[in-house]
C-alpha cells in the first residue's frame, strides 16, 4: 500500500532511560489477582505453522483457565497485527521486530501475575530463544509449545484460504511454502493436533502448568466418561464375549453407570486397594492431589470367584445375562467389611440395612480399569432426563448462550421503546400542557 509509511524498525533506540522498579512485590501482587492466592505470572509461548491449531488451542484453553477462575489473557498473531503491530510487513526483520514487541508484551502481562496465552507462527528459532531470554532474565516462566501438524493436515484445513494463495504465487514469504518454519529443539511441550483433540491438547497444557506449579492440582480435574468410543465398540462386544465373567447386581450396575458416566471422575472404574484404603481412612483420593471422596466404590465378589479369575487381564461384567462391561487389569484384595462399616456409617450394627448387605456381601473386592459398552438404561420413562454431567455442561452453556441472545434482544427491544416513547412525547402533545 502506497499511502501507508512503515516505520523502520531498526533505527529506532531509546537512551537515557532507567528502569524502575514497582513498589508491589510479585506475591503481593498475587494475592489480589484473581481470586486464587500465589504469583503464577508465566507466559505460554504457542507455535506452530499457520492452520496448525494455536488460535484455537490458545482460546480453548484462556476460556477454560478463566471458567477455572485462574487471571489469563491471549495474544492472537492476527489479532495483534491490527494493533500494535500493524505497521509491520512479513519481511524477516519484521518478523523479527512483531516476535520482539511480544515477547515485550507478554512479559508485562505474566508480571501482573496473568497467565499469557501467545499464539504466533513464530518461525524462527532465534527469535523465539530471545523471547525466552526476554522472560528468564525478568525471573518469569516461558513455557514453548509446539504446535505440531503436518503440512498437508494444515493445508487441508486452511481456514483462511492462505495456503491455496501461496501455492498460486499470489502471497510471497509464507512459512511453510517458500519460506522455512524452523521447528523448536528442545520445547516444553508437542502437541500433535492432527492426532489429538483440542479437550486432549487442553489437559496436556494444563499438566504441564501443574507440573510447573503455576496452576493447582484441582484444575486439571475433568469429567472421565467410561464408555467405549464408538469406532472402537465392535471390537470390543467381541472381546466381552470371549472373556470369563463376573455375574453383578442392580446396585453394582448402578455404581457402574456412576463411574461411566463420570461422576466419580476421577475413577477409571471400580476402586483398587490403594483407593479404596485412601477414602476409607481419608475421605480423599490422595494420588495426584487431594479429590474429596468419601465414599467407597467398590465391587464384591465371593472366595469362589476370586480363585476362578484371579491372573485374568480381563473380565466382562454380566447383568441379567447381558455383558455391560469390561474390567481390564483386575486387582482383587481383602474387603474389610468391619472396617469399612465402622469408618463409612460409624457402627457394625448388623441391623443397619446396608451395614447387613456388606456383611452378607463377598470376602474380596475386585478393582480395575473399567470400559461400559453402552449408556445404561432403566427404561422407566426417565432415562431422557438423566443426563450425564457432559450433557449437563452442554445444556447450561446453550442456556447461558440462549439468555445472553435474549437479553441482547430485551436490550434491543428496550432501545426501540426509549426511542418510540422520545418520538411520541415530542409529537403529542400532552392534555393539561
Amino acid at each position: 500500500m502506497s499511502g501507508v509509511k512503515k516505520l523502520r524498525t531498526d533505527l529506532v533506540r531509546s537512551t537515557n532511560v532507567v528502569y524502575q522498579d514497582h513498589h508491589v512485590s510479585r506475591s503481593k501482587r498475587g494475592q489480589v489477582v484473581g481470586t486464587r492466592g500465589g504469583f503464577r505470572g508465566c507466559t505460554i509461548w504457542l507455535t506452530g505453522l499457520s492452520g496448525a491449531g494455536k488460535t484455537t488451542i490458545s482460546f480453548a484453553l484462556e476460556e477454560y483457565l478463566v471458567s477455572h477462575r485462574i487471571p489469563c489473557y491471549s495474544l492472537d498473531g492476527d489479532n495483534i497485527r491490527h494493533g500494535l503491530n500493524k505497521n509491520l510487513g512479513f519481511t524477516d526483520k519484521d518478523r523479527e521486530e512483531n516476535i520482539r514487541r511480544i515477547a515485550e508484551v507478554a512479559k508485562l502481562f505474566a508480571d501482573a501475575g496473568l497467565v499469557c496465552i501467545t499464539s504466533f507462527i513464530s518461525p524462527f528459532g532465534k527469535d523465539r530463544n530471545e523471547a525466552r531470554k526476554i522472560h528468564e532474565s525478568a525471573g518469569l516462566k516461558f513455557l514453548e509449545v509446539f504446535i505440531h501438524a503436518p503440512l498437508e493436515v494444515c493445508e487441508s484445513r486452511d481456514v483462511k484460504g492462505l495456503y491455496k494463495k501461496a501455492r498460486a504465487g499470489e502471497i510471497k514469504g509464507f512459512t511453510g511454502i517458500d519460506s522455512e518454519y524452523e521447528r523448536p529443539e528442545a520445547p516444553e511441550l508437542v502437541l500433535k493436533t492432527g492426532e489429538l483433540s483440542v479437550n486432549e491438547c487442553i489437559h496436556q497444557v494444563l499438566e504441564l502448568l501443574w507440573e510447573q506449579s503455576i496452576v493447582p492440582c484441582e484444575i486439571l480435574e475433568e469429567v472421565n466418561e467410561l464408555f467405549v468410543p464408538e469406532n472402537k465398540l465392535d471390537l470390543v462386544v467381541a472381546d466381552a464375549k470371549s472373556l470369563p465373567t463376573i455375574s453383578i447386581s442392580k446396585l453394582d450396575l448402578q455404581w457402574v453407570q456412576v463411574l461411566a458416566e463420570g461422576w466419580a471422575s476421577p475413577l477409571k472404574g471400580f476402586m483398587r486397594e490403594r483407593e479404596f484404603l485412601q477414602v476409607l481412612h481419608f475421605g480423599n483420593l490422595l494420588d495426584g492431589g487431594s479429590i474429596n471422596m468419601s465414599v467407597p466404590i467398590v465391587l464384591a465378589v465371593s472366595t469362589e470367584t476370586k480363585q476362578k479369575l484371579d491372573g485374568c487381564a480381563a473380565v466382562a461384567l454380566e447383568y441379567q445375562g447381558s455383558r455391560v462391561a469390561i474390567l481390564r487389569n483386575p486387582e482383587f484384595y481383602a474387603h474389610r467389611k468391619e472396617e469399612r462399616c465402622a469408618r463409612q456409617w460409624g457402627t457394625t450394627c448388623p441391623q443397619h440395612p446396608y451395614i447387613k448387605m456388606v456383611m452378607e456381601g463377598g470376602d474380596w473386592l475386585v478393582g480395575g480399569d473399567l470400559e461400559v459398552l453402552e449408556r445404561i438404561k432403566w427404561n422407566d420413562g426417565l432415562d431422557q432426563y438423566r443426563l450425564t454431567p457432559n450433557q449437563l455442561k452442554r445444556k447450561f452453556k446453550d442456556m447461558e448462550a440462549e439468555k445472553e441472545k435474549l437479553d441482547k434482544h430485551h436490550n434491543k427491544s428496550d432501545t426501540v421503546t426509549l426511542k418510540l416513547h422520545d418520538v411520541w412525547s415530542h409529537t403529542v402533545k400532552h392534555p393539561y400542557d
